[in-house]
């Protein structure tokens, strides 16, 4: 079953959908996430997402920070006041919102606070909901999206198949249908021996959903990867400036490597092709050139009977296949017949 999302279709014989993932890397500034969206458009992705939350909702006033964001922004703060100067106010969400419409992207935001998230999100009419690794033990907010009947993008990070399984029920039982399964790894960036792109195809083959990866190691070539095995849906942290302070822009791409990002996903395509097997047409050309037929070895008098030894296979192709070559044995020339002449079946009997 195909997926829609705004007017982009999710499936089997459908571009990778390209999300670029603008989470905070905005610092708080809605004039950066303007110029992240602006930059999303030239780069040519399908969507462009962002993080809607309330620090007070979402952490506690004490709640540490995870590792890689102390590494990432060199300070003591706490995991609250980071978030707390990440936030973007409601009213500049809304105008963001607008924003991409007018720019014909999608705008996606994760909904990380609370069902309070959701709602705001569904009245600005999202086109789908990222439900991010974080909250995929969240069942209550997981239901709560899917009571929304919009489709689910589910991050699988730290996550267990059992784990998986139970939030793929809550969506399935509150009838909504339309999820993608994302591979992801919550490290920040992602080592190439944890990237594991084959639990992706498990998961598609266990839960027959949709697949798709979201990318936080530092190149190009895994997301490549996982289109060339399936994947529908990438999603990639780009930012601005990778010197930029804030816990997630290190580990994101910057503008320029965004384009390459998707001119990389779709020249990937264009390799892949149709699981059709034909003659193409930039082939045609060259069939008659490259391909070989029978010819006359050596002159061969009208009459002679024909042995293996006076016929050679050679290119270009003329007169026959290769394959009649033991049928032409054994049977008389009806004319004279000269070195290099192209075997035709009338010339013998």
């Amino acid at each position: 079953m195909n997926i829609k999302i705004g007017k982009k279709n999710i499936g089997p014989n459908e571009r990778a959908f390209i999300i670029a993932e603008a989470g905070v890397n905005h610092n708080g500034s809605f004039r950066i996430a303007k110029k992240l969206v602006d930059e999303a458009v030239v780069a040519g992705v399908d969507a462009i997402k962002f993080q809607t939350f309330s620090a007070d909702r979402l952490v506690t006033i004490d709640a540490p920070k995870a590792d890689y964001q102390k590494k990432n922004t060199h300070n003591s703060a706490s995991q609250y006041s980071m978030l707390k100067k990440l936030e973007l106010s409601e009213k500049n969400q809304t105008a963001l919102k607008k924003y991409c419409d007018s720019k014909k992207i999608i705008f996606l935001s994760t909904p990380h606070s609370g069902i309070e998230d959701v709602d705001f999100l569904s009245n600005l009419n999202v086109e789908a909901f990222k439900i991010s690794s974080a909250d995929l033990t969240n069942i209550p907010l997981i239901e709560y999206a899917a009571k929304k009947r919009k489709p689910i993008i589910l991050s699988t990070g730290m996550s267990s198949f059992e784990e998986i399984s139970k939030a793929v029920n809550a969506i399935r039982k509150r009838g909504n249908k339309q999820i993608i399964l994302l591979q992801c790894t919550t490290s920040y960036p992602c080592p190439p021996e944890d990237v594991n792109l084959l639990a992706m195809k498990t998961m598609e083959k266990k839960f027959k959903l949709h697949i798709g990866f979201s990318d936080h190691t530092t190149g190009l070539l895994a997301a490549q990867l996982a289109v060339a095995m399936g994947a529908k849906v990438i999603e990639k942290h780009f930012t601005l400036d990778k010197n930029m302070p804030g816990p997630d822009h290190c580990a994101s791409i910057n503008p320029k490597q965004l384009s390459e990002f998707v001119l990389g996903i779709r020249l990937v395509e264009k390799i892949l092709g149709s699981e059709k097997k034909t003659v193409l047409q930039s082939e045609k050309s060259n069939l008659k050139t490259i391909r070989k037929g029978i010819y006359v070895a050596q002159s061969i008098l009208k009459g002679t009977k024909i042995t293996r030894k006076m016929l050679c296979i050679k290119r270009p192709f003329a007169g026959l296949l290769p394959e009649k070559i033991v049928s032409i044995i054994g049977k008389k020339a009806v004319k004279n017949l000269e070195k290099d002449t192209p075997l035709k079946k009338n010339y013998v009997r």
